[in-house]
């Protein structure tokens, strides 16, 4: 299947876009993901209780995966006192903790006080959507690996539907990451503090855009031609550098024409001044 490394970022999420389906059937066919499908299927319903979760290695790996936390299962301890948390309490570990991963691994799970008893866990539906994060953590992992700009644009996608204000922007790396290098705002920016931050997006962009699907198109296609352009290993692919490049070569060639080939498509779609 064709890969999306070493190429533009516009082409890598077209192929990434196109070959989806295909890809996500292969995921769910594979041995090792079709095994760990069916096992969580098998046991999470006699899972009551945070202690069963923890105990079943093959589950609670599964859960963190499909929750964006493969780089904390060692962390078991801490992943217990956040299960067991109770979010309406203002100093509980859940609150405390800015990462909104654990957050939402709290809420979906949804064991009841100190983490005993759950009724979601016996319902279909509930089963479906957990199965569903795993499946496209692991699609856009595997993008990832293969072109990280496709792959935090795809995070973008996922991520927008639970984006309330420039907060919760704010609190995720990957996506204050992603808006930022969209809205062209300097790097130095990061060093402000957080309200800062947040009046500095607001005054780039309205995030009430984010429900128009055009809107994040732009804001992906700048991402991706924003990175590009910074990337001196993709250099030769930016499209002005191309035109440059021909250019040059024909000057140096006594003034003999030399073809240059050029995305025009991106070129024209790319707004002149899309956010002021």
């Amino acid at each position: 299947m064709t890969g999306v490394s070493g190429i533009s970022t516009l082409l890598g999420l077209r192929i990434a876009d196109t070959t989806r389906e295909a890809r996500v059937a292969t995921i769910q066919s594979s041995a090792e993901h079709s095994r760990a499908i069916a096992g969580f299927r098998d046991r999470i319903a006699d899972v009551r209780s945070v202690e069963a979760l923890l105990a079943d290695r093959e589950l609670y790996v599964f859960v963190m995966k499909a929750f964006d936390l493969e780089d904390r299962i060692f962390g078991k301890a801490m992943i217990r006192k956040v299960l067991e948390s109770d979010p309406a309490k203002p100093d509980s570990l859940v609150r405390k903790l800015t990462d909104p991963r654990f957050m939402e691994l709290h809420k979906t799970l949804g064991f009841g006080p100190d983490g005993v008893g759950n009724s979601s866990v016996i319902n279909p539906t509930w089963q479906q959507d957990i199965v569903n994060r795993y499946v496209e953590r692991q699609f856009i992992k595997g993008q990832s690996v293969q072109n990280e700009n496709v792959g935090n644009i795809l995070e973008f996608r996922q991520k927008v539907p639970g984006i309330k204000n420039w907060f919760d922007v704010l609190k995720d790396p990957v996506m204050a990451q992603f808006m930022r290098t969209a809205l062209a705002l300097p790097a130095e920016s990061v060093r402000l503090d957080v309200d800062r931050q947040a009046a500095l997006f607001a005054k780039k962009f309205d995030l009430a855009k984010l429900q128009n699907p055009e809107e994040r198109a732009k804001l992906e296609r700048m991402y991706a031609i924003i990175t590009d352009a910074r990337d001196t290993s993709r250099i030769s692919q930016n499209a002005a550098v191309q035109l440059m490049t021909g250019a040059v070569r024909a000057g140096a060639g006594g003034g003999q024409f030399v073809p240059t080939t050029i995305d025009i498509s991106i070129i024209g779609s790319m707004p002149r001044r899309p956010y002021r």
